[in-house]
């Protein structure tokens, strides 16, 4: 009795053995694991290596007009960070500032000046101790200099205030650039090369001699890269978890919600593949053509550095990528505790560009 074709059994066998190409291909595991990985070890043990961060802020209802500031504002460890209330909150409650610093001029003649520190549980201790150093000794020079007779110009509140926050380590902001950076590599420069060289060997045509269709054939190339590319997020996730106390708020919860969020930005980049492998007329021209859709995005969507240290003009342009929107959201997720559901504006733009790209990859696609 003859039996039924069976197209699902066929998309399957394509995957795997396409999936058993990609980890023969030292350029998919280098660009998908190895690269990342590098840049992930780096910037972890620059996170632990560095110096004690002294990024201050002073209080706006604080008294400027007294030679404590003016000393202070001048020591060149000290560095003094200006922001709206919002982002101030935010940036103390991940210890990225050390300390809200308040001078309060007082009604009694001596001290003059009571000088008050708001900061975070997040912060180092350390880095407090330091702060409060500093500030002794500035008021010690004081008094020497100009107040010899006086008990003291100022004194350092015995109370710090503190807010609730968790550490904002380097890795928290350098391990989402990293996993965007591989599922975008992966997608369009692995999509590109993949469809091109099976067009060029005739393996397409080959196919087509085979009862499988046109879909399942996408597909199960496709399906290769995806599992491939979770693997992947896994392994890079693990390790950022592992070696550097990367954080995941709600641990396994938020695990599932970082990977459903790569899983729909692998499928947007993949679209660039397809539209780069159908227009590249040879495979030297596929780079340059890959690099136009990744160059732009792994330089200007936050991959490496925030994007707010770009000019406002750029800022819009860098706001319109969709990588942005993946590290937004995958930041977010992890560090910040956002449910998947909550990014939906990120979420949606990322959507918006998967509906864009195909559009033009159905339109482009070509299978000889």
């Amino acid at each position: 009795m003859q039996t039924k074709y069976s197209q699902f059994k066929a998309m399957l066998a394509i995957s795997k053995g396409s999936l058993r190409s990609i980890f023969r291909s030292p350029s998919a595991v280098i660009f998908s694991i190895v690269f990342p990985l590098v840049f992930i070890l780096v910037f972890g043990f620059i996170g632990e290596g560095g110096g004690i961060s002294l990024d201050v802020a002073l209080s706006k209802n604080a008294d400027t007009l007294n030679p404590v500031y003016n000393a202070i504002k001048n020591i060149g460890s000290i560095h003094f960070v200006n922001e709206n209330d919002s982002l101030l909150k935010e940036d103390l409650e991940k210890g990225n500032i050390t300390a809200v610093i308040n001078i309060v001029k007082n009604n009694a003649a001596n001290p003059d000046y009571t000088i008050e520190l708001k900061s975070s549980e997040a912060v180092n201790p350390q880095n407090i101790d330091v702060l409060e150093s500093i500030l002794k000794n500035v008021i010690n020079n004081i008094n020497q200099s100009k107040y010899p007779q006086a008990q003291t110009i100022a004194t350092i509140s015995n109370k710090i205030e503190k807010i609730p926050g968790r550490v904002y380590r380097r890795i928290d902001f350098i391990l989402p650039g990293q996993l965007g950076f591989s599922l975008l590599s992966a997608g369009v420069f692995g999509v590109a090369f993949t469809f091109f060289n099976l067009r060029q060997q005739l393996i397409l045509k080959r196919f087509f001699a085979t009862p499988i269709r046109r879909t399942y054939i996408v597909l199960g190339e496709a399906l290769s890269r995806v599992l491939f590319q979770m693997m992947t997020a896994v392994i890079i996730i693990a390790i950022g978890v592992l070696a550097f106390n990367f954080t995941l708020v709600h641990g396994f919860a938020t695990f599932l919600e970082i990977m459903l969020l790569s899983f729909i930005a692998l499928i947007v980049f993949m679209g660039f593949g397809f539209v780069v492998s159908s227009v590249a007329k040879n495979e030297s021209t596929i780079p340059p053509f890959a690099n136009m859709f990744t160059l732009p995005q792994f330089l200007l969507a936050g991959t490496f550095f925030p994007v707010s240290v770009f000019p406002k003009w750029l800022q819009v342009f860098c706001n319109i990528l969709p990588l942005t929107h993946f590290n937004n959201a995958m930041r977010n997720i992890s560090f910040e505790g956002a449910s998947f559901i909550s990014c939906w504006q990120d979420v949606g733009v990322l959507l918006i560009w998967g509906v864009i790209i195909y559009t033009v990859a159905i339109k482009v696609f070509r299978w000889e």
